[in-house]
């Protein structure tokens, strides 16, 4: 039987999975099934996934109406049981989005760190919950089993204190009040690849990781010196659903003038506001490219305006610009965006293959650019199996 590693990235109504195979101690390059259950909580809850060459091998309903994640977890194990009978989990990597300023590196999941990161709930209360729900339902079902949490915030803890603090009296920041970032592990898996593809890797980089959750990162020689996500996911660039960087004085027009809860601000900012609240028509950037409604474009417009100024942001904070990788489901798949945006960087010495770029090579800009544009694709969760495997020493 072979040694495998699972990978968890537990949400709301979803868990993601991957599972990556262990061969004299070496991690695979990708794994030998990935997928996700999908509609935890709801009437009918559904497994899919695939094998490591893209084949579907399961499409599956839940058996149980309205499972939670103990439930969907102990369907996924016992799946893994029949389909991959051949493999032995070893150990399980978490995606933990985050890890406060106590955890700036992967952890061993058990005893007082798992109460530690409960009292983080009250920071990402719309993520660290599900997080949380997944280790623990793993840790019944599978006790034997060593855990490790890696922190979607870890990648940020290395940029100067001036990158990470408001400028709120010093109590506040104190308790924790303060700019964590996230998509960390994204950043990290493309800081670890990037010399591959460019000579530049080491110098001033920016990486935009655009999907329906959208950030950019700032790094120098590999490690991060700014970031657009700020206290929450909810920061920064204009996201699917999610608003991005707000005047904090609108919010305090909505509970004077419209007396809004904190519930009620809470669903506007991370439910309905973003490319689907700007168009009222959808979050999905494909739809939205696709369509002649004036509103349609606005919210694209909108977009690629913002990542366009933070562009600019982030090269300040590095001190200059050598090099702009994209990656993330939008960043990847979409040559209209990254046309945009790099039409909207040309003042930075940006210059766009418009071929390489329609066939979206890795690298994509022109032989006269004085900037290297790269699209290069995230992979979080092997970055989790490699932390997993490298603190057990397995």
């Amino acid at each position: 039987m072979s040694q495998a590693i699972l990978t968890i990235n537990a949400g709301s109504s979803s868990i993601k999975f991957a599972l990556f195979p262990i061969v004299e101690k070496t991690l695979g390059d990708a794994a030998v099934i990935f997928g996700q259950i999908d509609g935890i909580g709801t009437p009918v809850a559904k497994l899919a996934a695939k094998n490591k060459e893209g084949e579907k091998i399961a499409s599956n309903d839940l058996p149980t109406a309205n499972p939670d994640h103990q439930k969907a977890f102990d369907y996924l194990l016992s799946w893994f049981t029949g389909e991959a009978a051949d493999w032995k989990i070893i150990a399980v990597g978490h995606r933990v989005v985050h890890g406060g300023q106590l955890f700036s590196k992967p952890v061993r999941l058990e005893g007082h760190t798992l109460e530690e990161l409960t009292d983080f709930i009250p920071l990402a209360p719309l993520h660290q919950p599900h997080n949380l729900a997944g280790i623990y339902a793993i840790q019944s079902l599978m006790p034997d089993v060593p855990q490790v949490g890696c922190f979607d915030t870890a990648f940020h803890r290395t940029q100067p204190d001036e990158a990470q603090i408001f400028g709120l009296p010093r109590a506040f920041t104190e308790e924790g009040v303060r700019r964590y970032g996230f998509h960390g592990l994204s950043y990290e898996y493309i800081a670890r690849v990037l010399p591959e593809h460019s000579p530049r890797a080491e110098g001033r980089v920016v990486i935009a990781h655009l999907g329906n959750g959208a950030s950019m990162a700032a790094m120098v020689k590999r490690k991060g010196v700014a970031t657009t996500m700020g206290f929450t996911a909810v920061d920064g660039l204009v996201m699917g659903t999610r608003v991005g960087a707000i005047d904090p004085g609108v919010l305090l027009y909505l509970m004077e003038n419209k007396g809004m809860n904190a519930r009620e601000i809470t669903t506007l900012l991370y439910k309905e506001s973003g490319l689907l609240g700007v168009s009222g028509i959808s979050q999905d950037m494909r739809t939205l490219l696709a369509s002649d409604k004036p509103e349609a474009q606005e919210a694209v417009n909108l977009f690629c305006y913002r990542i366009a100024r933070e562009i600019g942001s982030m090269a300040a904070a590095a001190g200059g610009l050598d090099a702009l990788v994209f990656t993330g489901g939008i960043g990847e798949n979409s040559a209209e965006i990254r046309r945009r945006v790099t039409l909207l960087s040309a003042w930075l010495g940006i210059r766009l293959d418009s071929e390489a770029n329609e066939r979206r090579h890795i690298r994509i800009s022109a032989p006269e650019s004085a900037v290297d544009v790269l699209v290069i694709p995230t992979n979080e969760e092997w970055m989790i199996a490699h932390h997993t495997r490298t603190l057990l020493d397995l």
